[in-house]
C-alpha cells in the first residue's frame, strides 16, 4: 500500500525551492509547532523564522530554513511562501554566528532611537539558521 501524500510547494521570493509529494511537513507557526499531514484541515497562518522539515513520499527527510512567511493548507495541496528559503546545506554557519553576535551586541548597546523589533527579528533569523545547522549535524551523527 502506498503512503498517503499531499502536494507541497515551497516558494521563495526568487524561485520555487521544492515541489513534490510529501507524507509530513513540520514548521513553526505563529502560535507554535505545526505538523501537516495528508487530510489536514484547511489552514492559513503566518510562520516564524525557523526550520521546515519534510518527509517525502519515499521516506527521505529534507530540512529547509525559512525566514518566516505564510503557510496555506488546502485539501489537496500545501504551500509555503517565504521571502528567503535555504536548503540546510546552503546555510553559512559562520555568517549565522556572526549575525547572531552582531544582533546581540546591538541589543546590548541600544540607544534612544534603537529599533529593538528589527534587532529581535535579525536575532531570531540567525538563531533559526543555527538551529537548522545543528539539526543537520545531529542527523548526520546518527
Amino acid at each position: 500500500m502506498a503512503a498517503m501524500t499531499v502536494q507541497l510547494d515551497i516558494v521563495s521570493a526568487e524561485s520555487k525551492i521544492f515541489s513534490g509529494l510529501v507524507a509530513h511537513l513540520q514548521v513553526t507557526g505563529s502560535e507554535g509547532e505545526l505538523g501537516i499531514m495528508p487530510g489536514h484541515t484547511p489552514l492559513l497562518t503566518n510562520i516564524k523564522p525557523g526550520m521546515a522539515r519534510i518527509v517525502k513520499q519515499n521516506g527521505q527527510e529534507e530540512v529547509f530554513y525559512l525566514s518566516g512567511g505564510l503557510l496555506e493548507v488546502q485539501p489537496n495541496s500545501v504551500s509555503v511562501l517565504a521571502d528567503v528559503v535555504m536548503r540546510a546545506d546552503e546555510i553559512d554557519e559562520q555568517a549565522a554566528v556572526e549575525a547572531k553576535r552582531r544582533a546581540e551586541a546591538h541589543m546590548a548597546d541600544a540607544g534612544a532611537d534603537f529599533d529593538y523589533a528589527a534587532a529581535a527579528i535579525e536575532l531570531a533569523k540567525a538563531v533559526a539558521q543555527l538551529r537548522v545547522v545543528e539539526t543537520i549535524k545531529k542527523n548526520i551523527a546518527r
